[in-house]
């Protein structure tokens, strides 16, 4: 069913079109959710909610940039909301100077992905929220800094150690000459 068509229809409360919309994403929305809340009764509650959420927000959507981009934004947003209510998002105050070493993203392309995943689901609670907002998600830190309520110095370095520790417990940590995106200037 084409995108704009699907849309519409679920906008008239077409059940059928809810349902193909929910049958489409519902696989790949769980999967990120559970990269942020591990227990998966609880990702399949804030999945449900999402889902709510899509159906009733669909007039917002305002047709610039992808219509799964916006319901990814919508999912992400639940996710903390989730994390936020039960206390669950503890993002420690750092500062950048004090961490210097980075990780090039690409090495996730490199690494055993379920050996990552298991190293990432192993991270504090805060380096692994921005770890999967700007990596795998590509939030930019100022986006990050204002869902989360934090400085964008905090993001970047959150995120610095977020690597560091994943380099560490993947056996990368004799790879200290690599800083090339140390302080990511770019993307505030």
């Amino acid at each position: 069913m084409e995108e704009s068509v699907l849309i519409q229809r679920c906008l008239k409360q077409d059940h059928t079109a809810q349902e193909f919309l929910y049958k489409k994403y519902a696989p790949r929305f769980l999967a990120l959710i559970l990269r942020y809340i591990p227990r998966r009764d609880d990702a399949e509650d804030v999945l449900v909610e999402s889902i709510f959420k899509i159906f009733t927000k669909l007039d917002t959507f305002k047709k610039e940039g992808s219509f799964e981009g916006w319901m990814k934004r919508l999912v992400v947003n639940d996710c903390l909301m989730f994390l936020r209510k039960n206390k669950m998002i503890t993002v420690g105050i750092d500062t950048l100077n004090e961490a210097k070493a980075d990780l090039d993203d690409s090495f996730i392309m490199e690494k055993d992905v379920e050996a990552l995943k298991r190293v990432i689901d192993s991270l504090p609670s805060g380096y692994k929220i921005i770890f999967n907002l700007y990596v795998v998600e590509g939030y930019k830190h100022k986006e990050i800094a204002q869902l989360l309520g934090i400085s964008v110095n905090t993001s970047k370095s959150q995120l610095i150690h977020a690597k560091r520790s994943i380099r560490k417990q993947l056996g990368l940590t004799n790879l200290e000459t690599d800083h090339s995106k140390t302080e990511d200037h770019d993307d505030e």
